[in-house]
């Protein structure tokens, strides 16, 4: 009698409930289909015509935008293996900010070309050799396509930080790159410290005010806050700042206290106590010369009275963020008690002042004009809140790309220009080399075909013409040529006519980051999930009316 051998992984290991699926067919293939389907979601916002994704999160709010980062952070992938690949344009974006739909696209179609292989009875070792010789290949024929250089010192003028940026911008907000890229040159070049490479995202502040146009946006050197102060003082000049993190009113006792009033003097002097002791707190501010003072919690209306009296200005100001940003501009230190600040303690403001933009008041703290500042803020305008949510990511990468810039300067040719030519010397790396590796080298090469290929398609030219005229241009030695979105022939153009580079490092991360990430799923062999947890609902017998 032959003993039956269960199969691994069979019902006998795990408990009831688990699901287990194991093998080329259930898991890889499937893997490589799930992860197809995220990149194609993002493959149509890629580029200067990408289109938008109109997106309801799982809290109702409204997302219009063709930002990969928040596309894929909103839409909450649930499976396994897609999950690997979020995580590697996760860190594209905290890493370098942008080129995050790069990650996924790339990734996507490494997988998609590695199915073939895998199907013809290509072991994954194989195909995982091949695609990591072809990313060092990749990587270091990357680093010899560098053809411009952003110098970190002396620092670029604001033109030529501008033209550097915008190509990062003209793929979120075409038609506006020139206007935002601007914005950005300006606001970074105002904070930008003694050494460049220190350069703080954070230094840069957007506000948003809706209406006028985005033409009407400007930098201001310093804080803009979307509400006016809360007193009747609205400006001042050369002015000493005190920030409380408490609350400006009486102090509430912490325990419940019954107090017995026997006369009606009593009743009147009740509360005087209290008054003549948040009346002494202000004296006191008032008397260390404080012009300025930033609350980060409520203020009482009593307190507001003898703010006014004294002619001291308070504005709210409930971020945290924006607190401890604020701080750093007036050089502060926040303080948890009411009472007058040290001279260590209290900042100094240049100019506070309240002006109107579009209808609405905002409150303004900047540096006298030509002094360096530590904050600049763009003040943004447009028509939709939705619109401004969507411009305010765009610049968000543009900031990022500049500190990248200040870091690492080196550009490459944009526009699929420099994907092509990686392929075509990949592709002639991959011929001379032996054993199977070659097969999944060239298929690395030909994956860097869909950068190009979608920018195409997204522009409505013929995606094939497009990509065959390239490789014809960069095989007669032609580098810069780059897809041309614009054209009405080949749609085939040098990069030095349209200026469109990217940076170096993001575009590196990049294809580093996507390739990992293929390889991560592609050595899953087998998907194991556990019964999800959670408390059954007790059985009833009979009806409960009964009990």
């Amino acid at each position: 009698m032959s003993l039956k051998v269960p199969k691994a992984g069979g019902p006998d290991l795990f408990k009831a409930g688990y699901k287990h699926m194991s093998g080329l067919e259930e898991a890889v293939l499937r893997n490589i289909a799930a992860v197809g389907e995220l990149s194609e979601i993002v493959r149509t916002s890629f580029g200067p015509n990408g289109r938008n994704k109109l997106i309801i999160n799982h809290l109702g709010r409204l997302f219009v935008t063709s930002d990969a980062a928040t596309i894929i952070r909103e839409i909450e992938v649930a499976h396994p293996a897609a999950k690997l690949l979020v995580m590697a344009s996760t860190a594209q974006e905290t890493e370098m900010g942008d080129a995050t739909n790069l990650v996924l696209i790339f990734a996507g179609e490494l997988l998609k070309r590695s199915e073939h292989l895998l199907t013809m009875g290509l072991h994954p070792s194989d195909v995982i050799l091949g695609y990591e010789m072809a990313l060092v290949k990749g990587r270091e024929e990357l680093e010899s396509l560098v053809n411009d250089t952003v110098a970190s010192s002396p620092l670029p003028t604001q033109e030529q930080l501008a033209t550097a940026v915008s190509s990062s911008l003209a793929s979120k907000q075409p038609g506006s790159e020139g206007i935002l890229s601007n914005l950005v040159a300006e606001a970074a070049l105002a904070v930008m410290p003694k050494n460049p490479r220190d350069f703080n995202v954070d230094s840069v502040r957007v506000v948003k005010v809706l209406g006028g146009g985005l033409d009407a946006s400007r930098v201001v050197r310093g804080m803009v806050f979307g509400r006016e102060p809360e007193g009747i003082v609205k400006n001042a000049k050369k002015a000493k700042v005190a920030v409380y993190t408490c609350g400006l009113d009486i102090s509430q006792t912490e325990t419940k206290g019954t107090v017995l009033l026997k006369k009606a003097d009593e009743l009147l002097n009740f509360t005087q106590g209290e008054e003549k002791q948040l009346e002494g707190y202000f004296k006191e501010i008032a008397d260390s010369g404080v012009k300025l003072i930033i609350a980060g919690s409520g203020i009482g209306d009593l307190a507001l009275h003898y703010l006014n009296r004294m002619n001291i200005a308070v504005v709210k100001v409930l971020s945290k963020f924006d607190l401890r940003r604020l701080c750093r501009v007036v050089g502060a230190t926040p303080l948890a008690r009411l009472g007058a600040p040290t001279p260590e303690e209290a900042g100094m403001v240049d100019v506070f002042e309240t002006v109107e933009i579009g209808g609405d008041r905002v409150t303004v703290l900047r540096q006298e004009e030509g002094e360096k500042t530590r904050t600049a803020t763009i003040v943004l305008r447009g028509a939709t809140a939705n619109y401004l949510d969507d411009l305010e990511r765009s610049l968000d990468d543009g900031i990022n790309t500049v500190r990248i810039l200040m870091r690492d300067g080196r550009l490459v040719p944009g526009a699929g220009a420099s994907e092509i030519e990686l392929a075509n010397r990949v592709t002639s790396f991959g011929g001379k080399t032996a054993g199977l590796a070659q097969h999944s080298i060239k298929r690395w090469a030909e994956s860097l075909e869909v950068i190009p290929r979608t920018l195409a398609e997204n522009a409505g030219l013929n995606a094939e013409d497009v990509v065959s005229a390239l490789y014809k241009r960069h095989g007669e030695g032609d580098v810069d040529a780059g897809v041309d979105i614009e054209s009405e022939t080949d749609g085939v153009r040098s990069i030095k006519e349209t200026n469109v580079y990217d940076s170096y490092a993001s575009k590196d991360w990049a294809i580093k980051l996507a390739t990992e990430a293929a390889i991560s799923v592609l050595k899953v062999d087998s998907i194991i999930v556990s019964k999800q947890a959670g408390i059954a609902p007790p059985k009833q017998s009979g009806h409960w009316d009964d009990d």
